[in-house]
């Protein structure tokens, strides 16, 4: 991952768990320097912890249709919560409304700056019948098949 990913993660983190801490009376830190190591702890969990407790849970994850991740991440929270001191986080309801604002605030902010995850590029070629290709006008579905052809039509 590039240092700018990492910074933008980072960055998208701190302004979730500001806006969590902003809207609920329950996720409250005393001072900035509390708020600075909750992101930068929390941010470490998305990146170590994470994806070991999905691989765990991953049958409860399928089974809940993907809800298993909201909890996952209200549990690294509320561990957070739970490490830094200065940084607060009351109860597990408050955790899973500061899971669920910094999901919202990232996946809205990856909406309107451009996000990397995600992304899928299609290229279509069409050749024309001096390529060896079906004619323009004839359908793909028409045209005979070649033991070399490894393309897809759909």
């Amino acid at each position: 991952m590039q240092f700018k990913q990492v910074l933008k993660s980072w960055l998208l983190i701190a302004l979730g768990v500001l806006v969590a801490s902003n809207t609920s009376s329950g996720i409250h830190y005393a001072d900035g320097t509390a708020l600075f190591f909750a992101v930068i702890l929390l941010s470490l969990c998305n990146v170590v912890l994470k994806p070991m407790l999905m691989l765990f849970s991953l049958p409860f994850i399928i089974l809940t249709f993907g809800i298993g991740i909201w909890l996952i991440n209200a549990l690294l929270f509320l561990l957070v919560g739970q490490l830094v001191p200065g940084f607060f986080v009351d109860t597990f309801g408050n955790a899973l409304w500061g899971a669920l604002v910094v999901s919202i605030t990232s996946g809205v902010a990856n909406l309107l700056f451009g996000g990397a995850k995600g992304n899928v590029r299609v290229n279509i070629n069409r050749s024309g019948p001096a390529q060896g290709g079906a004619p323009r006008n004839e359908s793909p579905r028409q045209r005979p098949l070649k033991d070399d052809d490894d393309v897809i039509d759909i």
